[in-house]
């Protein structure tokens, strides 16, 4: 069973787990920390993460990597938020966060997070309803999502952070009431566009974060119990009213000493509970209940999704469904990228024993199909370059950064020149991608050749290596005049990579 570690570094603190997967069994947690680094604060207060806060995030880092290397995970991702994604020095923070780690830390978008957070919960409370809305409140943003049947349908992230807000209007303690007020006005602004687009009926919703939990707590007077006794605590909105009429009143000692919120936690109640109430009263939720889940729990799910660690090939149902709506979007044949998708994926798996590249690249090739001729968008000139600034600067959720780098190269890479020192585009890679960039660059150029008419002509194709080349059988009920005469074009670039020949041998399917 793979085991697989997760961390989330955010404005307030920093989140791992570990934990392993079966399929169809419960998630089994090996290992789950939480500590508060608050390395937001200086981000809100003058735009860069203090060297203190830094300091300390990497110190904690540290010793939660010696946690997941000790069990022996499968596959790691760390994510960094919404601080990080303000702060001016977030590439040094990166470089320190990723050399603690001992893995890449990547800072995802605000709907990248918001996907996480869903899966996380789903990974929790399989069916929790309908029509759900679950909300999410950070140290830095807030995550408001729409789920209908299990499917995530809307999402949006506002900067409206626990520790954000306090740092903005809460200076005084207990808060002056012109700063409460200023500080609802804010959120109200902020929030106004997705109170219309996520108005309507909701059959529950349901809050994550320490925010939420301090709130469920609270109300129920109870000291905050394990993590997987919290999931399904509910609280009535009339309840989070009374509650942060309460807070707001109160100084620190005094709201230290409320049952259910803790020490750190009662400094960034107050804006907390704000947003929350907010929330509730304008989308007019009746109650929300608590789920112990979150990005990590999600980060752990879509790693056991897409097959880490299990030598899957292939896209996640989640990630074909990102390249398609994409490709879509920028006008994009579906019929032809499919068709090269599918005839992509046989020659990397027919010629393994020849590229001898992981699984994870037949991803890569995968979503590349999907994806090289969206610069048309842009420009029918040069279509290839425009598809890499495209994808290179797209918010695709499901993929990593690095990943989307690489298929963004491989979208650069599947006409014309072939990769060259003096290209800033495949500069940030390193020498493990550029080879796997090298050699997934012919299959993608045989894959578009195959379909150069973009009409699909091809009803199958066989690869085969054999007497020292490798022979492509695609077979058709129509010619393949064009298509076979982009192939050997193309086979020109394969035999440049591998040193071998390709021979293109149609064969005509009989009706």
């Amino acid at each position: 069973m793979p085991r697989y570690a997760a961390i989330d570094i955010g404005s307030n603190s920093i989140r791992m787990l570990a934990a392993e997967v079966a399929p169809g069994s419960a998630t089994r947690i090996l290992a789950a920390e939480r500590e508060v680094t608050r390395l937001g604060e200086g981000v809100f207060r003058n735009g860069s993460m203090n060297e203190e806060a830094m300091r300390l995030t990497c110190e904690v880092l540290s010793r939660m990597a010696a946690q997941f290397r000790a069990l022996e995970v499968a596959g790691i991702r760390a994510v960094a938020t919404s601080s990080v994604r303000d702060a001016r020095n977030q590439a040094e923070f990166l470089e320190r966060a990723a050399a603690s780690v001992g893995a890449p830390v990547e800072v995802i978008s605000g709907r990248e997070e918001a996907r996480l957070i869903h899966l996380g919960v789903l990974s929790r409370w399989p069916q929790p309803g309908k029509r759900v809305l679950v909300v999410d409140i950070g140290g830095g943003s807030v995550e408001i999502i729409g789920v209908e049947d299990g499917r995530m349908v809307e999402a949006v992230s506002k900067p409206l952070g626990a520790v954000r807000l306090r740092e903005i209007f809460l200076t005084h303690d207990p808060p002056a009431p012109r700063a409460l007020h200023q500080m609802r006005e804010f959120v109200e602004e902020k929030l106004a566009d997705a109170f219309r687009r996520f108005s309507g009926h909701w059959d529950r919703a349901i809050a994550t974060s320490a925010t939420a939990a301090a709130v469920a707590c609270a109300i129920g007077k109870v000291p905050r119990p394990r993590r997987d006794h919290m999931d399904r605590l509910r609280a009535a909105t009339s309840q989070v009213r009374k509650l942060y009429a309460k807070l707001s009143v109160l100084d620190l000692p005094q709201r230290r000493r409320i049952t259910g919120i803790g020490p750190r936690r009662a400094e960034i109640i107050v804006p907390g509970v704000g947003v929350l109430l907010e929330i509730l009263e304008r989308l007019r939720l009746p109650s929300v209940y608590y789920s112990a889940a979150g990005v990590r729990d999600g980060i752990i799910a879509d790693l056991a999704a897409r097959g880490v660690g299990r030598e899957l090939a292939r896209l996640s149902h989640d990630q074909r469904k990102e390249v398609e709506r994409m490709c879509l979007r920028y006008g994009g044949s579906l019929k032809h990228a499919r068709s090269v998708a599918a005839m992509g994926q046989v020659m990397f798996n027919s010629l393994l024993p020849l590229h001898q590249l992981p699984p994870a690249c037949g991803k890569l090739l995968e979503a590349a199909a999907y994806l090289h001729d969206i610069g048309h968008y842009v420009s029918d000139l040069s279509h290839h370059k425009h598809s890499y600034y495209l994808v290179a600067n797209a918010d695709m959720p499901g993929f990593t950064n690095r990943e989307r780098e690489l298929i963004a190269n491989l979208c650069r890479y599947h006409r014309k020149s072939l990769p060259s020192s003096t290209h800033p585009n495949s500069r940030p890679l390193n020498a493990e991608e550029r080879r796997w960039l090298m050699r997934l660059i012919p299959l993608l150029r045989l894959a578009d050749g195959l379909d150069r008419s973009h009409d699909q002509r091809v009803a199958s194709l066989e690869c085969l290596v054999r007497d020292g080349q490798v022979i492509l059988q695609p077979a058709s009920g129509s010619d393949l005049d064009l298509e076979g005469w982009a192939a050997e074009r193309a086979g020109e670039v394969f035999r440049e990579v591998y040193g071998v020949p390709v021979t293109i041998r149609a064969a005509k399917v009989t009706r």
